[in-house]
């Protein structure tokens, strides 16, 4: 089977193969070839299945500051030293890991909820319990234990992270994936950015305690989202052994032409721009001097609107310049505004450089972003949605969670200013092979439109 046919098929054009638990069409004829209408952004998310994986994201990405840039402010905040501080960024490892358990929760079913749904709810649970432990435990005399819960919460997040991300793969159709891909982005991004901004201020004024109890309390919000999201109308079924739900996934990812070149693209793409956000609290508040409020307003608050007006652009822009054209201009884009730091650090404390900075970055950052995840979604067999997109996207996680030990150990020697400047060669790599794989991209792409036309 062709790892890349991940089209839904509606009732009646789907039969079962017994002997590797898959759904394939029975019949293409014309009639079943013709390819719907893509629905414009707006009509999207006023679909259910858009706006569950809308709020389902936003569940997802609601944990995850919690071990990287609000946990870095928190340590700067208490007065550990960079190197330890980068040393604890490796607590998110399990975002890179993720595929090692991923067979698992697609082999067996929760006792509620349906295949998908049901590991939701358990994991959101989990997280608000650790969330809520995490506030009360202290950097500077319960360093290891902090550090426990954290990776507890990684953990927890990561495997969140599995199950909605092949909620959204086997909900949506190839039709509206781009779409798909801007409102999870959109999602993520925005709770990611929103919880760090809240957290921040609320430490800034009643104590990191209260903050962290208040992500868990939106944390456990976020189940009423699980119990309202729809089932997928092909859900799939899990594949008979853990033995089957491990490597039938491997192979029909691994068995596609170029696929090694994809891999390495996934996992060079974001390189430049993970180094430079890996230690972006600790740079503001002790590398220019900000504070926690100039942080969390008009640092991580524009965080979340500059995002929400890339993460919508550069969905609405996939649509038109197509996987090839959305991820080299996004990727030269991402790669530039790392130098609007460097100006920062050369400048010293002004606010309004700190907007701007902040601004374009995470703008341009949503853009590539929603790209990203379209492209992660096109190399995705719907079979095997868990196992191959945790694979795939903890490869592409696997620089940002790495960058910041090596981000700790650079800047003591180089400075900031010339720290951003190695962040902005550092993309080069990624889009040297993005032009090198542009006629494998659209042989791609052009087999996807002939099997949906």
């Amino acid at each position: 089977m062709n790892p890349v046919r991940s089209a839904r098929f509606p009732p009646g054009m789907i039969e079962r193969d017994a002997q590797y638990s898959r759904w394939r069409p029975a019949s293409l004829n014309s009639a079943s070839l013709t390819e719907p209408a893509k629905p414009t952004l707006f009509q999207a998310l006023s679909d259910k299945r858009m706006a569950a994986v809308l709020f389902l994201s936003f569940a997802s990405g609601l944990p995850f500051n919690l071990t990287n840039f609000s946990l870095q402010a928190w340590l700067a905040d208490s007065g550990l030293a960079i190197k330890t501080i980068g040393f604890l960024s490796l607590v998110a490892l399990p975002y890179n890991a993720k595929f090692l358990w991923a067979p698992f929760l697609d082999r067996y079913l929760p006792p509620i909820l349906g295949r998908r749904r049901g590991w939701i709810v358990v994991f959101q649970v989990c997280l608000a319990i650790c969330i809520g432990t995490m506030g009360f435990c202290s950097p500077t005399k319960e360093l290891y234990v902090l550090a426990g819960v954290a990776l507890t919460v990684a953990f927890l997040s990561a495997s969140q992270d599995i199950v909605i991300d092949a909620y959204r793969v086997d909900t949506i159709p190839p039709s509206e994936r781009a779409l798909a891909a801007a409102a999870s982005a959109f999602g993520y991004r925005t709770a990611a950015m929103l919880a760090g901004t809240v957290l921040v201020v609320i430490a800034g004024h009643f104590g990191w305690r209260l903050a962290f109890l208040f992500v868990a309390a939106l944390m456990t919000a976020t189940l009423f989202a699980t119990f309202w999201a729809p089932e997928p109308q092909a859900p799939g079924h899990p594949p008979r052994t853990l033995a089957d739900a491990v490597w039938h996934p491997l192979r029909e990812l691994l068995g596609e032409k170029s696929m090694w070149g994809f891999l390495l693209l996934v996992l060079l793409y974001k390189v430049g721009d993970a180094l430079a956000l890996s230690l972006y609290s600790t740079f503001m508040l002790r590398g220019v001097g900000f504070s926690l409020d100039e942080l969390g307003i008009a640092g991580k608050l524009n965080m979340t609107i500059s995002t929400m007006v890339g993460v919508t652009f550069g969905g609405w822009m996939y649509l038109r310049w197509g996987t090839f054209r959305s991820l080299l201009i996004f990727g030269i884009g991402q790669a530039l505004t790392n130098l609007l730091y460097m100006w920062l650090a050369l400048a010293g404390k002004k606010v309004w450089l700190l907007v701007l900075a902040t601004s374009l970055d995470t703008m341009i950052g949503g853009m590539g972003q929603a790209a990203f995840v379209a492209f992660l979604m096109s190399l995705c067999s719907a079979d095997f949605s868990a196992t191959q997109y945790a694979l795939l996207s903890a490869l592409a996680t696997l620089p940002r969670n790495l960058s910041g030990a090596a981000a700790g150990a650079l800047v003591p020697i180089v400075g900031w200013a010339n720290f951003f400047v190695i962040t902005c060669i550092a993309a080069m790599p990624g889009l040297i092979l993005l032009l090198i794989m542009r006629r494998p991209l659209n042989e791609r792409a052009a087999r996807e439109t002939a099997r949906s036309a």
